[in-house]
Parts: structure tokens; sequence; C-alpha cells
């Protein structure tokens, strides 16, 4: 029998007394068997933690690009692993696990280039006026303190990537939190870690429990607290910690406009194609996937056969398959949950257009046009391979279209007129506007977040670095400037 994966002690390998076992939601298999750590080892690890912040935030800049340079490319070695890994867990399709491992080499190289020109200083006059005669400002940034980062189960190893290597970046110590259902990369990425020169103490990886959770997020020692996850859980640790610095990615409910000059066939071919992959990637399980298809009604009659016809193509099958677009959701509850939803618009009056049947944890990609507004999927995120399309007339109508939503977290407008696109940026409530493409494009150096329901804060590594730290001044006096 293979021994349980080991935890991450403030840089050490240890086990608990108990264990978990990590299934396979395409065909049930074990995955593996993780170690939970015991109070007393999460106590050890915010206690290291605390102990060793300002050694690290006084580590020289070479030791921290040393080890995001060392983590980027052992990631890249062990690339074909690591996708395995993250599908198997994840139930990913092989194609995007990879992927995955990809944009999370991107996070650590991009974390160590900002390293390296990471608080050089502002100086500033201060003898614009005559009391500030001979005084210089400089300005620089300090860790808050040590960061707690809750990741979730949907990008098990690149949304962890994205809360450590902005810490390591600013030198503030992280206790890292993997989801319950896909812990193994992130204790794959602590293999990684330990190889480096890092101090004793400053990071540790901890698969505790979600219930196991509010102990941490309320410890005093760990005043930075980054989550990506549900907006119920997102909002109760911001309630629960009103005093702490907390970023928060939570849901979307993703639109994808297609406004009246997009009218070619290339046009609505490219469009249909995009968001028939895009409303089904990760099995629907991206924040910044394509929910809503907004068209003009000049064009609405046109893009629908194309969009459908491009969804019926996604192959649907076993996550390990290069050929597969669609795997299985992360659990058949999610699947269940799912199906739920559509049934409800169903029984309402939305129309099927495609899809719409569920086996175990798969949930095929489905299309529902004539969706009433008042049912579950036209105002939640619904987190599956399932996408709703509307007809509206004109720009105006479009953008207010997309506003009517709890959420705001990206939207993608397709147009070539550069100054709709600046009017969508003005317009539309969202942390993020794409022209020409999805909404679920992001690139992982760019500022990612969202306005309304979608959460606080930003991540993307230098604005997660600017939220790890905080601005000091110093004043010098005195100075012949």
């Amino acid at each position: 029998m293979t021994a349980p994966h080991a935890f991450w002690l403030a840089g050490r390998e240890a086990t608990g007394e108990e264990t978990f076992d990590v299934t396979n939601s395409w065909d049930g298999r074990l995955v593996g068997t993780v170690s939970v750590p015991t109070e007393a080892q999460v106590e050890e690890a915010v206690a290291a933690a605390h102990a060793v912040r300002d050694e690290f935030a006084a580590t020289p800049a070479h030791v921290r690009t040393a080890a995001l340079d060392h983590v980027a490319a052992r990631l890249t070695e062990r690339t074909e692993e690591i996708a395995q890994l993250i599908s198997a867990e994840n139930g990913k399709p092989i194609k995007w696990a990879r992927g995955e491992v990809g944009r999370a080499v991107s996070v650590f190289r991009w974390a160590a280039e900002e390293a390296r020109r990471f608080n050089a200083g502002d100086a500033q006059r201060l003898d614009t006026d005559a009391g500030g005669t001979g005084r210089l400002a400089l300005t620089r940034r300090f860790p808050r303190g040590t960061v707690l980062g809750i990741a979730p189960f949907n990008f098990p190893l690149n949304l962890s990537a994205h809360k450590v290597a902005p810490a390591i970046a600013v030198g503030a110590p992280i206790i890292l939190k993997p989801a319950p259902a896909t812990p193994i990369s992130s204790l794959v990425l602590g293999e990684i870690l330990a190889e480096t020169d890092l101090p004793a103490g400053s990071w540790s990886v901890l698969p505790v429990p979600n219930d196991r959770m509010p102990a941490l997020v309320q410890d005093e020692r760990l005043p930075v607290i980054s989550f990506t996850g549900s907006g119920p859980v997102g909002w109760s640790i911001l309630d629960s910690a009103p005093r702490k610095h907390v970023t928060l990615e939570l849901g979307g409910n993703g639109a994808a406009v297609v406004l009246a000059d997009w009218s070619s066939e290339e046009d609505l071919d490219w469009a249909a194609q995009r968001i028939a992959t895009f409303s089904n990637y990760q099995g629907g399980q991206s924040c910044i996937s394509v929910q809503r298809v907004i068209a003009d009604a000049s064009l609405y009659e046109r893009l629908v056969p194309k969009v459908v016809a491009a969804v019926e193509a996604q192959v649907t099958g076993d996550p390990s398959d290069a050929a597969t677009d669609v795997g299985p959701l992360v659990s058949e509850d999610a699947a269940k949950r799912v199906e739920s939803w559509v049934d409800e618009a169903v029984a309402a009056g939305a129309t099927l257009l495609a899809g719409g049947k569920r086996d175990g944890a798969t949930y095929a990609p489905t299309v529902l046009a004539d969706v009433p507004a008042g049912v579950t999927i036209a105002c939640e995120e619904v987190f599956g391979p399932v996408l709703t399309l509307s007809r509206v007339d004109g720009e105006a109508a479009a953008f207010a279209a997309v506003n009517d939503s709890p959420y705001g977290l990206q939207a993608g407008v397709f147009t070539h007129d550069l100054q709709t696109a600046f009017r969508a940026h003005r317009a539309l409530e969202t942390g993020g506007v794409i022209i020409g493409d999805v909404p679920s494009y992001r690139a992982d150096q760019m500022p990612y977040g969202g306005a309304k329901q979608s959460g606080v804060g930003r991540e993307g590594v230098r604005y997660a670095m600017d939220d790890y730290t905080y601005e000091r001044v110093l004043v010098l006096t005195g100075l012949a400037l």
C-alpha cells in the first residue's frame, strides 16, 4: 500500500494522525491518500511563520529570486507528471492540465522578475513648501505579515501559485491551505519549495479540512488573507475578520457580448468557436467561463446555430485522453446541482438547444435559449458546462444586460470599433473587459479580480505583491537638495 502524502510544516515533511482519500471523479479510482495536520502541528506552522517574518522580510532579493526561478524551472521539468496528477485529482482534461502547469511556471517567472525590482523606493522632494526645505521622502513597501492563502479546487496548482509566488517575492511568510478535493498538486509544489534555500518556517502547505479553516482565519498572527472560492465562504471570511487585509476572488457570471458590427461569417465562426470552447473548458468550472451570450438581434439567428454546432462538437470523455475537451465535474454532487438548475430553467420555459444530460459526474455541454429572468441559472454562477443565449437591440441594451447581474468579474465584447471598446470599458461593471474575445482570457501578470459580488482586491503577481505589503515613508532631513 502506498504511504500517505505528507504535508509541509514550516518547510519540512510531516504527517499527522488522520488521513483522507482523494478520488478521481471520472472513474472513482483512488488518486492518493493525504495526511492531515493535527491542531498542534497547525499551531507549530503558524508560530514558525510568525517568528520568521522579520528575517524573511529582510532576506536579500537574490535569495528570493533564486527560489522563484528554481520553482519555475522544476515545474517545467515535471510538467507532464504534474499535469497527469492535476487531471487525476481534478477531472480536468489533460490538455487543460498541461496548460495549467505552464501558467504556474509563468507565475513564478513573473514573481522572480518583480522581486528583482521590488522595493527600490520612490523619492519625493518635500521642499515644494518652505517647511520642507532640506527634506526628502523615500517611500518603500514592507510586508503586512504572514499570509493565509486559501486555494480552490478548479486550478489547484496555478491558483496556489498565485498565493505563494507573490508572498515569496515580497518576503512574506505564507500558510497555504489547498482545497480538500485537490490537495496533492499543492503538496508537490511543497516538494519543490523544499529544494530551495528559503528560511525555515517561511512557508507551509497544510491540507486541513474546511471546518478547521475558521480558526486560521481568526488567528491574529495571520493578518493577510487571500481567498479564491465561493461567494458565501468568501464574504463570511471578510465578515469574521474585519480588521484583516482580505483579498477575495469569488464567482462570476461571465457574459460574451456579440455586437452588430461583428457580422461577417468569419467573425461569427470565430465567436462561436471561442464561446463553445470557453463555456466548457475545465467543465465550465472557471469563474470566467462563458455563461451568458448576449447577441445583437441583427445577427442572433445566424449566430445561434454556429454556437450550437460548436458546442456539440466538444468531445466529452476520459480526461486522460488528449482528445477530450470536456471531462467530469469535480464530483457527482456538483453535476447533480447543474442538472437541477437546467431542469428548473426548462420547466420554467427555457428552450434546450443542446445537451441537458448527466452521466455520473459528467454533464453534457449544454445550450439554453429564452431563459426566464427569475430562474437560478439566470442569476447565479452555474460553475458547469452550460451557457444561455439572449438577443438584445443595440449596444446600450447589451451593456445593460451584462450589468444586470450581482457579479462583475470579466466580460467579453466582440466588436471591431475602438470607440465601442472604450465605451464598454467605461460602462461595464466588471474587473476586466476583453475586446474581440470571450471573458475567459487571463494573463497571469495582469490585474485580475472583480466588482460587486465577485470580490475585492486583485490577483496578478505585482498586484498581489501590493496587497501583501504596505507603504512606509522615510523622511530625511537637512539635505542639500
